[in-house]
């Protein structure tokens, strides 16, 4: 949930930027800061790219996020007066995006478009998050610059701010990796089945939302719910471990756990757990080795249906989908693995065309290397099912399987 400079600002609740959030800060009017920017219009979509909006956009990103609401008339940085801003069709604001993404290197991702009131008194607020991946550049007249906010003022940062700006960044990188690490060790150590391969899988947001409020258990519930019903989007057939976990939800330390529920022995084969994290981070585990066969028969626990990966990814990438909305986060590190602690070397097999097990591509591992990726959670619906299908495709590729059985990329409705 959105809790915004205005938000802070104003003394207000997490929420969406209203029409009287505006109003309120323009009847008291609050100043410019280094995270807040006052502006009358929105650029027009031509020449946008040479308009000062990529600047306003990398210096917010370079300062640690922020507002900038259009619509709002400022004198001595203090908001005076409201104006309208213009109109906002879908085309516009495809364009504003389309620049944070083509005009800024690398690219700001993430932008929150907020439009409230009505013609004549329309204001337009765009919420730019914290990034890590700073500093932000754009090219005018022919050289680089990284423009970050001095207070209620845009400046260029000088080469030291730049060095520490990078420094920040790689530092970030290794502590999100270590922390994605130390969060997959843990799920393995209490979700590991000794008996049969086991599937784990994490994802942590690379920016933790600030406004983030503890779900209670039916809103985790929920989330939970709709997860599911997304991951059968993903991948319609197939077993899922999102429906092999319990609906009534246990606490855990800053989490909701989905514990299993496939406890007697004939079900004990496809046991499951998840857990949502009250700052957006998501983790699962699936036993995916010695699933029954069709015919009734089951495989052996270092033998994996391919399809028992997909369906996994699928559920996970569905977890972040959703939580990320509910959160407020965007981008994830996603780390998935497959343990085993057996004698014998893991085997990922497939079907043939009769629907019988076939592993006469396969190769054995010996150990399985986590596949590590990174999600933009707020892609497009078809740029998030691509993504599912790369990674459940990395995934199965290392057992030497070369098709995705279970994915579909494209909505069958």
């Amino acid at each position: 949930m959105l809790f915004s400079t205005l938000h802070r600002l104003l003394g207000v609740l997490p929420g969406p930027i209203t029409n009287d959030m505006v109003d309120a800060a323009v009847a008291v009017g609050i100043a410019e800061t280094d995270d807040l920017d006052w502006k009358s219009e929105l650029p027009p979509t031509k020449a946008l790219v040479d308009s000062d909006f990529p600047k306003d956009i990398a210096a917010m990103a370079n300062s640690g996020g922020g507002v900038i609401v259009y619509g709002v008339e400022e004198v001595q940085k203090h908001a005076a007066a409201r104006i309208d801003c213009g109109p906002l069709d879908e085309t516009h604001e495809r364009a504003l995006r389309a620049v944070a993404w083509s005009a800024i290197s690398p690219p700001v991702f993430g932008l929150e478009i907020h439009r409230v009131g009505e013609p004549g008194n329309r204001a337009v607020a765009i919420v730019i998050p914290h990034s890590v991946d700073g500093p932000h550049l754009i090219y005018r007249n022919h050289f680089f610059g990284a423009p970050i906010r001095n207070d209620a003022d845009t400046a260029w940062m000088k080469e030291r701010e730049i060095e520490a700006q990078y420094r920040a960044r790689f530092d970030d990188r290794r502590q999100t990796n270590s922390d994605l690490r130390e969060l997959y060790a843990e799920a393995t150590v209490n979700w590991f089945d000794s008996d049969r391969a086991t599937l784990i899988a994490v994802a942590r947001p690379r920016v933790l939302s600030n406004g983030a409020i503890r779900p209670t258990r039916e809103t985790a519930r929920g989330t939970a719910v709709e997860a599911e019903r997304l991951g059968l989007a993903f991948a319609p057939h197939g077993i899922h471990p999102l429906a092999s976990v319990a609906r009534n939800l246990r606490p855990g330390l800053r989490r909701w756990n989905a514990i299993n529920a496939q406890t007697g022995e004939k079900t004990r084969w496809k046991a499951a757990n998840a857990a949502l994290h009250h700052d957006g981070t998501v983790s699962l585990g699936f036993a995916v080795g010695g699933h029954r066969a069709p015919d009734g028969r089951y495989a052996d626990g270092d033998r994996i249906d391919s399809a028992a990966i997909e369906c996994a990814v699928a559920d996970l990438m569905a977890l972040i989908r959703v939580v990320s909305r509910e959160v407020g986060t965007t981008e994830y590190e996603v780390l998935v693995g497959v343990e085993w602690r057996g004698p014998r070397a893991l085997v990922i097999h497939t079907v043939d065309q009769s629907g019988h097990r076939y592993d006469g591509t396969s190769i054995p591992l010996l150990r399985y290397s986590p596949v590590s990726a990174t999600v933009a959670a707020d892609a497009s619906d078809a740029d998030y099912r691509q993504r599912v299908f790369e990674i459940a495709e990395d995934c199965i590729n290392q057992g030497g399987i070369s098709n995705v059985r279970m994915i579909v990329t494209s909505d069958p409705t």
